[in-house]
């Protein structure tokens, strides 16, 4: 293990102030906390850089204090002010005597944790890569001024050094890259989540940071990640049920013959016997037979015990022809009408048909109407009078699906929240974005 640095004391020239110089050996200059005037320690003669009479700014972490990131303790030993172009932050200077140097770095109330790197990123598809990890461009030909500096620091520093800065950045972590005439270095900084330096220095906490900083991660994200695994198996598991639940029991099943000449018929079938407290119910009706044509259906459940009624109704209809576009159908022999949640009993189902006949106006001896349900009047086909003993099949169904309501309604619980998180995630990438030099122009939207 590396021996320590040993602390020192010295005497403020300019002051008199004595200053505690905690990495004696390794800064090389430091700014005095009574009266912040610039001092050179690299040489044992303390020599005054810069006199600088103002009151110290009052530092959110003090000099000295200590505070515990990543199981280390750290001691803040230096501050400086910083900005670009109106865009300021705070860079606080950690030393611990076996791990070096970090930063501690706060803009916006939001807090990163910077080292040095000791070597240079290559180039990647998009941006630089260090450690296998790839950044994406994000400021570009910046200009970083200190406006105000204490403590003690392992290079030279002073109120108004300059360097050219450009920065890259992935969730959680930014590159930066700072530049002067003599040297260039290269830093990485890790987004700290909020309350982390507020209970490693006991400082104040403050707001959320906004607009998001450039490395910040999505606070929806982690949310979002797990809810559109969640969602996809919800809505598997919905689909499937769906799947598994659909069609039903059969509870009754017969013909009833349709008369040639068109007059309304009934029939009474039952008991149809429902169990379960409410209870979906399909009457399903075919007609083999159908041609141009059409049955109206009209089905009512009564109940046996209390005279209860429930009525529904439904028309199947099959027609074809040929016209100047050539041969054409629509329509179906089949038809269904559902009960939507009938109560448990002993039901009879009454079933009231009539079978049609439907003219076509471009054949011969069409008539003067369309509809026409008498036999034998045009000398027209006619499927009811055409067709050997014409019928219509009916099933009655106990239906167990849920419904597509109802599966329309879980489909819309399960994504409402994954939506709005997704809205949130939008607008904070969005406004993250917006600050790059990088972000793409309307034109581009």
């Amino acid at each position: 293990m590396a021996e320590a640095p040993a602390a020192a004391a010295l005497s403020c020239p300019n002051c008199g102030g004595t200053i505690t110089l905690r990495a004696a050996g390794h800064s090389v200059t430091v700014a005095c906390e009574y009266c912040a005037s610039i001092l050179d320690v690299s040489q044992p003669q303390v020599r005054l850089i810069t006199r600088y009479r103002e009151k110290t700014a009052r530092l959110a972490i003090p000099l000295g204090a200590r505070g515990t990131l990543d199981g280390i303790e750290w001691e803040m030993v230096g501050w400086m002010a910083r900005s670009d172009s109106g865009y300021p932050w705070q860079e606080f200077l950690l030393f611990n005597p076996y791990h070096g140097y970090r930063w501690l770095i706060e803009q916006r109330s939001g807090w990163s944790l910077g080292e040095q790197l000791t070597l240079t990123p290559t180039g990647g598809s998009r941006g630089l890569v260090v450690d296998g990890e790839e950044y994406r461009p994000f400021f570009a030909n910046g200009t970083a001024r200190v406006d105000d500096v204490v403590g003690e620091f392992y290079w030279r520093v002073r109120r108004g050094d300059v360097v050219r800065t450009d920065d890259w950045v992935r969730s959680g972590a930014m590159l930066s890259r700072e530049a002067d005439d003599r040297e260039v270095s290269w830093s990485r900084s890790r987004w700290l989540p909020r309350g982390t330096v507020e209970q490693a220095f006991g400082v104040a906490g403050h707001g959320r940071p906004w607009p998001p900083l450039p490395h910040q991660p999505s606070p929806a994200y982690p949310f979002l990640k797990r809810a559109m695994v969640i969602a996809a198996v919800a809505i598997a598991a919905l689909i499937l049920g769906a799947i598994m639940n659909a069609g039903g029991r059969t509870l009754w099943q017969g013909y009833a013959d349709i008369a040639a000449d068109g007059r309304e018929q009934q029939i009474t079938v039952g008991p149809i016997e429902l169990t379960r407290p409410r209870q979906r119910v399909r009457v399903v009706a075919e007609v083999p037979a159908l041609s141009n044509g059409w049955v109206d259906l009209a089905y009512t459940l009564v109940d046996r015990s209390n005279q209860a009624s429930f009525t529904a109704s439904k028309a199947a209809e099959r027609y074809s022809g040929r016209d100047s576009d050539g041969a054409w159908s629509e329509g179906s022999r089949g038809a269904s009408a559902d009960f939507a949640a009938l109560p448990a009993g002993s039901y009879d189902l009454i079933v009231d048909y009539k079978g049609n006949k439907w003219v076509d106006p471009s054949r011969a001896g069409g008539g003067s109407s369309f509809w026409n349900s008498a036999p034998d009047d045009d000398g027209q086909p006619d499927w009811r009078r055409d067709s050997t003993a014409p019928r219509v099949e009916i099933a009655v169904i106990s239906r167990t699906g849920t419904g597509f309501g109802v599966f329309f309604v879980m489909l819309l619980l399960v994504l409402a929240p994954l939506g709005v998180a997704l809205l949130i995630h939008a607008q904070f990438e969005h406004a993250r974005r917006a600050e790059s030099d990088f972000a793409p122009t309307s034109d581009e939207d």
